[in-house]
């Protein structure tokens, strides 16, 4: 392809920050890297405590081990994401209840979901689509209501805000996404889990050293530590954060570069939207979108279909996202879909994603937007 679909952020500072790492002697985690990674999150996120991870689903499994899911419970999320968001509650034994989406931000329904609440459902989880925040006054005020956790997949909405606040920071937690493809990385994966709720911060440090009380140990509140909970490994390498560190110092620059692409495939592509051919992405007025992703919608399956054959003909890397997961073989085991599936399936067999990443060249977006405006 001579437009690959994506090319992984590099700040240009990754190196140094990784060599300074390897001479610090300490490549494990929780080291100097992590801690500074950590400490930014904490600030901007003004979150009660954050949790590099080894992937943003390691960090949403943390969640549900917090939660203390198990099987009988019922948690509430939309169909239209990556197998993650369920798969971390699938594995405690819950049932994943899926409910239908909005067609403008292909983000979950929030005047659908109290129709779906029971008294097996302990938590919702929604998933803030290509940085563009869900509606969570909604759903958090739906929570309160019900007495229901919130946990917040915000894999693609790094420095997104909804009415001024940052998504992540408003459910009880949250979890992030570094892997290659989102707005920064720490080196191919990562992830990192926030914690808005006062209440999981302590056991969430037990759960990711492995169910013992490490940390306690090393902050010297126990002479000694020892196994106290469940637990995994959910720590990252002092080399990935590093990395990651490098990118979070230059984030407002690589978010300048990607959203002067954003923009770019907007402008070029409005007049195919006015004239009935395409649909372009929705932002709400009360959101901030973070430019992860730039989609075009068709009109039917398989005149994207048609689209997508014609961009790869021209070396154009476009892409589809997400097949639903309750039209999957293993959804269907795990989950049900609640409620009439109206725009899930048909909003998804029309959304196609065109080529996007930092420092992008405009002449690339260019190439691309002509090779759709001649294709449609």
């Amino acid at each position: 392809m001579s437009i690959r679909f994506n090319h992984p952020t590099v700040s240009g500072e990754e190196i140094d920050h990784v060599i300074e790492a390897i001479h610090n002697g300490r490549l494990s985690g929780d080291n100097a890297f992590c801690k500074k990674c950590q400490e930014w999150f904490n600030l901007n996120i003004q979150c009660h405590s954050s949790l590099l991870t080894p992937s943003c689903t390691h960090a949403l499994e943390m969640a549900a081990l917090l939660l203390d899911i198990e099987p009988g419970d019922e948690i509430i999320m939309p169909s239209y994401t990556f197998v993650s968001t369920a798969n971390a509650f699938a594995l405690r034994g819950a049932k994943i209840v899926f409910v239908d989406i909005r067609p403008d931000t292909m983000n979950i329904n929030e005047e659908l979901i109290e129709d779906a609440i029971n008294e097996q459902t302990k938590a919702v989880v929604p998933v803030h689509y290509a940085g563009v925040s869900c509606e969570m006054n909604h759903i958090v005020s739906l929570a309160d209501e019900h007495s229901l956790y919130v946990i917040e997949d915000a894999a693609q909405a790094i420095a997104s805000t909804y009415n001024g606040q940052i998504v992540g920071s408003m459910g009880n937690m949250s979890a992030y996404s570094f892997h290659e493809t989102k707005n920064i990385t720490s080196g191919g994966e990562g992830g990192l889990l926030a914690i808005n709720d006062e209440r999981f911060v302590e056991r969430a440090n037990i759960i990711r050293e492995k169910g013992t009380n490490r940390t306690l140990f090393f902050e010297g509140l126990v002479d000694k530590y020892t196994w106290v909970d469940i637990g995994s490994s959910y720590l990252p390498s002092e080399l990935q954060a590093a990395f990651l560190y490098a990118q979070l110092q230059n984030l407002d620059k690589l978010q300048e570069s990607r959203f002067a692409a954003w923009n770019r495939y907007y402008e070029m592509l409005k007049p195919l939207e006015t004239a009935g051919k395409i649909e372009l992405p929705v932002v709400p007025n009360n959101c901030m979108h973070n430019a992860h992703m730039f989609y075009i919608k068709t009109p039917t399956a398989d005149s994207r279909s048609q689209l997508l054959s014609s961009l790869n003909a021209k070396g154009i890397s476009a892409v589809f996202h997400y097949i639903p997961l309750h039209t999957s073989p293993f959804g269907q085991q795990v989950g049900r879909f609640h409620g009439e599936d109206r725009y899930t399936t048909v909003e998804s067999e029309r959304l196609l994603r065109l080529p996007l990443w930092s420092n992008m060249k405009l002449s690339d977006v260019e190439q691309c937007c002509n090779a759709v405006i001649q294709s449609v």
